[in-house]
C-alpha cells in the first residue's frame, strides 16, 4: 500500500510542475498601453472573428469602442489591433472594464450593451450571463487611464511649410493637425 501512496503522489507532484510550467492559454486578448489614457486591444490567435469592445467605468459610464454603421461586431484579426486604432478613454471616469466580445457572426451592438447596462452591478460578466446567438467568449480586462502631457493639436503654417504660430495650444513641436493658410504678399 505504500507503493500506491508513493505512485499517487509522485504523478500528483508531476502534475503541478506540468500546470506551472504551461502559459496561460485563456487569455483570448491583450491590452496594450500605447499612451497615458490610450490602448490598443490584441486579440490572441485561434479567437472567433468578430468582436465588439465596450468600456465600464467606475462612474458607471458605458461605451461601445467599436462603432460602425450597422452597429454590429467587427471582423477582429489575431494579433493586430482591433480596427488597427487605438482607444482614448477619458481621464476623469477613472478605471475602467473592458469588455471583450468575441463571436462566431456578427452580433447587433445595441442588445449587447442594453445586457451590459442591465449587468452593471455585477462584479464579473460571462458569456453564459448574456443572450447572444452562436458561439459568443467574453474576455473582462481593466485599464487605468492616467494624467499625461497636454495633448497637442498643431500650428499654423505659412510660407515654405514653416510653422508660424501655435493657434494658442502650446509649444510647437512636431505632430499634430496643422492648419493651412495662404502666404500673404506684403
Amino acid at each position: 500500500m505504500t507503493r500506491w501512496t508513493v505512485l499517487v503522489a509522485v504523478l500528483a507532484l508531476g502534475a503541478a510542475c506540468n500546470e506551472a510550467k504551461t502559459p496561460d492559454k485563456s487569455a483570448r486578448v491583450q491590452l496594450k498601453k500605447t499612451g497615458a489614457a490610450t490602448m490598443e486591444v490584441i486579440p490572441s490567435a485561434g479567437q472567433l472573428p468578430y468582436c465588439l469592445l465596450y468600456t465600464m467605468s467606475e462612474k458607471g459610464v458605458i461605451r461601445q469602442l467599436t462603432l460602425t454603421r450597422e452597429n454590429r461586431s467587427i471582423r477582429c484579426d489575431a494579433n493586430r489591433p482591433v480596427a488597427n486604432t487605438s482607444f482614448r478613454i477619458p481621464v476623469q471616469e477613472g478605471k475602467v472594464r473592458v469588455y471583450v466580445f468575441f463571436s462566431d457572426e456578427r452580433v447587433q451592438a445595441g442588445p449587447v450593451a442594453q445586457q451590459l447596462y442591465d449587468l452593471r452591478d455585477k462584479e464579473r460578466v460571462t458569456a453564459m450571463d448574456m443572450r447572444l446567438p452562436g458561439r459568443v467568449f467574453v474576455e473582462t480586462l481593466e485599464f487605468v487611464p492616467e494624467t499625461g502631457e497636454p495633448e497637442m493639436t498643431g500650428g499654423v503654417v505659412g510660407a515654405g511649410g514653416v510653422v508660424t504660430s501655435d493657434g494658442g495650444t502650446g509649444p510647437v513641436s512636431g505632430g499634430g493637425s496643422m492648419e493651412l493658410v495662404e502666404p500673404v504678399d506684403d
